[in-house]
């Protein structure tokens, strides 16, 4: 079950079915100031909560709220000026690749959200059902749904294309908090056919010069890390364009009996969580060559 909610003025997301967690919707770009209000008012929701989760914001790295408090992570950069990311935050390959996207002719800049954008976004995300080794949970979706999603938090969004001429190749969808104080990467995606030309690390160098256009100072590109699994290659792509693992706090709350027993059990964690790295990692090699034999995919060029 899934079901969005309106608790003081913020959107959550209540999911699951035998226990039922409730989530702030975009909770990494919408935080919370006064949660209290929002955990007195969400048992009067409508719907039945158990367990309610919310992290803090950067630069907020200690805990301040009494609630019980496990730790997350962000992949963060932080932002002063473009000029000292390029020369001193990121590595030499992560520059030279961004220098190659505009020798090969990609250009970057940021868009207005408009039908034409949608149109793009949606043939960049029905380019292949495969990505990275897992299914494209976007591959498919009509031009309608992608437009619908598209179109939220524009008051709050930032656009980035990369255009080779007249056509979309990637794009950013970058969406900043009520403080503008960090901005989270909500979209960044590619098409495989044209990664030859760089077209993700000239996004988020444009991702940076926007983000310090601004004076926002963390940049964010989700998690570091992601349970047990530490490195990976989008952990390295992530390295090497300057971001860092920043510890933040997570708090889990409680609202019912179920939800402290299903707390105190560990039961608010995925199931991957409890998987053994070193056989979660055969799974996924295995459900990689499963997707990309089954499902329609588009081949890196040489």
């Amino acid at each position: 079950m899934n079901s969005l909610i309106k608790v003081c003025g913020k959107e959550i997301r209540v999911k699951g079915r035998l226990i039922r967690t409730a989530i702030l919707e975009g909770e990494k770009f919408v935080f919370l100031e006064d949660p209290q209000a929002v955990i007195d008012g969400l048992p009067n929701c409508g719907v039945r909560v158990d367990l309610f989760t919310f992290i803090q914001r950067l630069p907020e790295t200690t805990p301040k709220h009494h609630y019980p408090v496990e730790w997350d992570n962000f992949a963060a950069l932080p932002v002063s000026t473009f000029d000292h990311w390029w020369n001193h935050q990121i590595g030499f390959k992560a520059r030279n690749k961004a220098k190659q996207a505009g020798k090969k002719g990609v250009i970057v800049r940021e868009v207005a959200f408009s039908e034409a954008l949608v149109k793009g976004i949606w043939e960049v995300y029905n380019e292949s059902a495969v990505r990275q080794g897992v299914r494209n949970t976007h591959y498919g979706k009509d031009y309608a749904t992608v437009y619908r999603e598209e179109a939220t938090f524009l008051d709050s969004s930032v656009f980035i294309g990369a255009f080779l001429g007249d056509d979309l190749i990637g794009f950013i969808k970058l969406v900043y908090d009520e403080t503008r104080t960090q901005a989270g990467l909500l979209n960044i995606v590619s098409m495989i056919r044209h990664r030859d030309k760089a077209p993700t690390n000239a996004l988020v160098a444009q991702a940076v010069r926007s983000c310090a256009e601004r004076g926002i100072s963390y940049l964010v590109y989700s998690n570091f890390s992601y349970g047990k699994r530490q490195q990976n290659t989008l952990a390295d792509f992530k390295e090497r364009n300057g971001f860092q693992r920043i510890e933040v706090p997570r708090y889990y709350v409680p609202l019912t009996y179920c939800g402290k027993v299903a707390y105190r059990l560990g039961l608010h964690r995925t199931l991957a969580d409890h998987v053994p790295a070193p056989v979660a990692a055969k799974l996924r090699e295995l459900r990689a060559s499963w997707y990309n034999r089954k499902l329609p995919s588009v081949t890196e060029p040489v």
